[in-house]
């Protein structure tokens, strides 16, 4: 009698678990956002646990499913990429609701599945919200290969993939992580500056530190969610546009590398010319600065010459071959 009643309660309590217990809480294989065999990469959203929010571009998700085919839940339109068992990325524009990405089925077995959504940033407001997977009646998902490093990409609309052919996923950064097989991240928003500047650039030196960058509040972010092996930064661009002087760029580079610093004490810091050569010898000196003071893991990157004549799409933006072989160069560097 005893035990039948231990035995009772305990399925009672395990039924009122699920009562009392967030309500996002999913079973490990399911493929709903909160299913852990999911990894987010990037800065995500994660408040609402049916609905993860992907913030800056060039975030995406892995995971490994079982079974023929796999979905995607969405909710308004959005254009997103995906990339299933490492083929190339295909493009979905302007899908919303259930999203077949495999219409023409696979081979029993494992797969893995790669998906990342253009960034809600300037004139563009797709709705950039992950809701969940659709599996076959009996499949799962499981944890994709492990990646040992992240590398995360700070930067401007470069940096952000703009004008090339598929935005962040065509992009120096995407492209370099996967090639060096890590994760990776580009903290990226067309328009950026390093600069607080009088005519309103966004900078990084305030909006770095935000989960969205200020575009869906000013909520800092928790950098303890992820700890990235690398920084590559990649700024100066838009700030001689917006007037900023050579003496204050290097002041405030000096000050974002130090407080970088302080975030991620392990990781490499690389500061790269940019690719017009802008503040270039600025960008240098705040890397010697850095390493004056004690720091030895901060480089300057010197990309003179790395981009082919045909290599930008107008007078500053890489086309994707420009992309490439920026990759192609900082891969040997990184690696």
């Amino acid at each position: 009698m005893r035990r039948c009643i231990v035995l009772a309660t305990t399925a009672l309590l395990s039924l009122g678990g699920w009562l009392i217990a967030p309500p996002a809480r999913a079973a490990v294989g399911d493929g709903s956002p909160s299913d852990t065999n999911i990894s987010f990469v990037g800065r995500w959203n994660s408040t609402n646990t049916s609905a993860y929010v992907p913030y800056w571009a060039g975030a995406y998700l892995r995971v490994g499913f079982t079974g023929r085919t796999v979905k995607l839940r969405q909710r308004n339109a959005v254009d997103l990429w995906a990339s299933v068992d490492g083929r190339a990325f295909t493009a979905y524009g302007k899908v919303s609701g259930t999203v077949d990405l495999t219409p023409a089925g696979l081979a029993s077995g494992n797969h893995t599945l790669i998906v990342s959504y253009r960034q809600v940033a300037g004139s563009y407001t797709g709705d950039a919200v992950f809701q969940g997977l659709v599996l076959d009646a009996g499949a799962a998902t499981f944890k994709a290969p492990a990646r040992s490093r992240l590398i995360e990409f700070v930067g401007d609309s470069i940096t952000a993939g703009t004008t090339s052919s598929q935005l962040a996923v065509t992009d120096y950064g995407f492209v370099t992580g996967e090639r060096l097989g890590a994760d990776h991240t580009q903290i990226a928003i067309g328009g950026m500056c390093l600069s607080e500047t009088s005519d309103g650039c966004w900078a990084h030196e305030t909006r770095y530190w935000m989960s969205s960058g200020g575009q869906a509040g000013t909520d800092l972010w928790n950098f303890s969610r992820y700890t990235p092996a690398a920084v590559v930064i990649n700024l100066g661009t838009n700030d001689k546009s917006h007037g900023v002087g050579g003496t204050d760029f290097q002041t405030k580079y000096v000050t974002f590398l130090t407080r970088i610093r302080a975030k991620f004490p392990n990781a490499k810091l690389y500061a790269m010319r940019t690719f017009i050569g802008r503040y270039a010898a600025e960008t240098k000196a705040a890397v010697q600065a850095r390493n004056s003071a004690g720091d030895a893991a901060v480089f300057y990157v010197d990309t003179t010459g790395w981009l082919p004549a045909d290599g930008l799409s107008d007078s500053v933006h890489p086309n994707d071959k420009g992309h490439l072989a920026i990759a192609t160069k900082l891969v040997p560097i990184l690696s």
